[in-house]
């Protein structure tokens, strides 16, 4: 499928901000990514973002292709998207009891490195979950300050370390592939030319550099964390009816399917 058909047939996960299961309402990718004055935050969702490592400790990085609907061109970790309803295998997770196998949640991981990078390689036992952010991001560089658009989720951190895959990227989701060293990375994110996505660079300030830094014990789970961290992001994707007085619930929705009220 296209980009605008996943839009409308993907059905995502919808989560509270602790991340657990809002049963009773179901959600297409493009209704929750939807952002305008009376949905200034989009419907909070599940994600993942997997970060891949070589054999060396560099980090696969990607630049999502100029032809994504949201935040198009920005460079960002190896993979990053949504576990599905109705998929096989189960890709929905009831927290707290999955913790911290989160067997959905590496489905979907999975089926998504196949989908846009062409990995084949990639298994459970490779995946380690590390941690959980809850946040919201307009597309304002792409869109301006009435963006359409934007991402509200609980991403799940995901890492991963194996022999470099052979890579069969799919040009509809990427546009360039690189791996780098940490030093890389740091010279990269200093120069302006390159644009990043908002999780990325709330991930990688919020604990990302130290868990690399880490990697061997992060990879066997000791920085394994219950945590669902909340950030807002850098004001570059802050839209004009992203008012000051909107909460961490503004775009959560209730049991009830209903947007929580806020507190």
């Amino acid at each position: 499928m296209d980009q605008q058909a996943m839009m409308e047939s993907d059905l995502l996960v919808t989560v509270d901000e602790n991340d657990l299961l809002v049963t009773d309402t179901v959600v297409s990718k493009k209704m929750a990514h939807t952002f305008t004055p009376d949905q200034p935050r989009g419907i909070c969702h599940r994600a993942f973002s997997l970060f891949l490592f070589n054999p060396q400790g560099e980090m696969l990085l990607t630049q999502r292709a100029a032809s994504k609907i949201t935040f198009p061109s920005v460079w960002t970790n190896t993979c990053c998207s949504h576990p599905l309803v109705g998929m096989t295998p189960n890709e929905v997770d009831v927290t707290p009891a999955a913790y911290p196998q989160f067997d959905g949640i590496k489905h979907a991981a999975i089926r998504k490195a196949k989908h846009e990078l062409g990995i084949t390689s990639m298994e459970h036992a490779n995946i380690q979950f590390i941690s959980r952010f809850h946040y919201w991001a307009s597309d304002t560089r792409t869109h301006g300050s009435k963006a359409p658009w934007g991402e509200h989720e609980v991403d799940y951190i995901l890492f991963c370390q194996m022999p470099e895959p052979t890579l069969q990227v799919d040009p509809e989701e990427v546009a360039n592939v690189k791996y780098v060293s940490m030093d890389d990375l740091k010279q990269m994110m200093a120069d302006p030319q390159h644009i990043w996505s908002p999780w990325f660079l709330g991930i990688m300030e919020r604990g990302g550099f130290a868990w690399w830094e880490d990697l061997q014990n992060s990879l066997a789970g000791k920085k394994t964390n219950t945590d669902v961290t909340f950030f807002d992001p850098d004001p570059a994707f802050v839209a004009d009816y992203n008012l000051p007085t909107h909460t961490r619930q503004t775009g959560v929705l209730s049991s009830l399917g209903s947007p929580a009220s806020d507190r």
